[in-house]
């Protein structure tokens, strides 16, 4: 009788469990269905909203370059306080820059920048962050108080950093936008769309090394 008792539990326990497993397999594609229609498609991933596996028509909005001469172009407003100016002239025929010509200074070094009508380059691209002595002497404390002899100096030629005009300074460009842009700048100097603050003594005023 004892053995018969175990028999009927057992017996309805693998019916209970079977009719569980059945009752989840017939909600799987019930809850697959939800999940397919969550799916966000590759189109709407893109800022173009197009196909990304064809570029059949995902041609970008043709974008144009100033043509005006130098000297013949308006100047263009700084993007943010001391940002580099953009190029407002076409530079065809100026570019690329190599060591042995940079057409940019023709115009825009110091001596000649006001007779061509030129912003001149500022004091800061003659100025070497980086002197070339080592820094690592034997013995000796290499705070800036010890190291005297290592200055930061106005240089007569453009120091190398600042050689590569296109590096810091591109050419403006119109053209649409794949989304709007809203950001508005701050100058923290009341002609800061125009002028960089980073000149005079003010972009030496914290240095130790200044000779």
């Amino acid at each position: 009788m004892k053995l018969e008792n175990q028999l009927s539990i057992g017996l309805l326990t693998a019916i209970m469990l079977l009719a569980g497993c059945n009752e989840a397999n017939s909600a799987a594609p019930a809850a697959q269905k939800s999940v397919t229609q969550q799916v966000i498609s590759e189109e709407s991933l893109g800022l173009r909203k197009t196909n990304l596996y064809t570029e059949a028509d995902t041609t970008g909005d043709k974008t144009e370059y100033a043509t005006s001469a130098a000297g013949e172009s308006k100047k263009f407003a700084r993007a943010f306080q001391d940002a580099p100016p953009m190029i407002p002239h076409s530079t065809e025929g100026m570019l690329p820059i190599t060591i042995k010509n940079n057409a940019c200074t023709g115009c825009h070094l110091p001596e000649v920048a006001k007779d061509m009508g030129a912003t001149p380059i500022p004091p800061s691209h003659f100025t070497d962050f980086r002197p070339s002595e080592s820094y690592a002497i034997k013995g000796v404390n290499t705070s800036s108080e010890k190291l005297a002899h290592i200055s930061i100096k106005p240089k007569k030629a453009l120091v190398g950093a600042r050689f590569n005009c296109t590096q810091c300074h591109a050419p403006q460009s119109t053209g649409k936008l794949a989304v709007e842009n809203t950001f508005k700048p701050e100058y923290s100097d009341p002609d800061g769309n125009k002028k960089s603050s980073w000149n005079g003594s003010r972009f030496t005023e914290y240095l130790n090394t200044l000779k």
